[in-house]
C-alpha cells in the first residue's frame, strides 16, 4: 500500500512554475494577487462582507469579487481609491530584469503582502500594508 505524500504549497508552486504557460500567468497576475490578498485581509480584520466593502468604496459587490479573485491587474485609480478609503499602502517597484531593487529593501520587510516576480521582460515587486 502506498502512502499519500503531502506536498507543501511552496513545493507545489515551485513545480508549477516550471511550466512556461503557468509561469507567464503567474508573472502577469503578481500585482493582482497582492491586491487580492490585502483586500481579503482587510475584510477579515474588519469583519466585512464583499457587499459591505463595496458600499464603503462606492463600488458594486461584483467589482470586489473580481479584485479578490486576483486575475486582473487593478487600475492605478483603483489602487488610489483603496489606499485613500481603506488606509492601505501599496508600493510598486518596476525595474529591468537582472537589476537589484535598490529602493524597497526596508519597506518590503515590513509589508503584509509581497510579490516579487522576474521575467525576461523585466521584474516587478509589489508590497502592500
Amino acid at each position: 500500500m502506498s502512502k499519500n505524500r503531502l506536498v507543501s504549497s511552496d513545493a507545489a508552486l515551485k513545480e508549477q512554475l516550471r511550466n512556461p504557460e503557468f509561469r507567464r500567468e503567474w508573472e502577469r497576475t503578481a500585482v493582482a494577487r497582492v491586491v487580492a490578498m490585502r483586500l481579503l485581509m482587510y475584510r477579515q480584520a474588519h469583519r466585512l462582507s464583499q457587499s459591505a466593502l463595496a458600499e464603503k468604496l462606492g463600488m458594486k459587490q461584483p467589482a470586489i469579487a473580481r479584485l479578490e479573485a486576483g486575475d486582473h491587474t487593478p487600475r492605478l485609480e483603483t489602487l488610489m481609491l483603496l489606499s485613500r478609503t481603506l488606509g492601505i499602502e501599496f508600493l510598486v517597484d518596476i525595474a529591468p530584469s537582472g537589476s537589484p531593487s535598490r529602493w524597497l529593501k526596508n519597506a518590503v520587510n515590513q509589508a503584509d503582502v509581497v510579490q516579487n516576480v522576474e521575467s525576461p521582460e523585466g521584474k516587478i515587486l509589489i508590497a502592500a500594508q
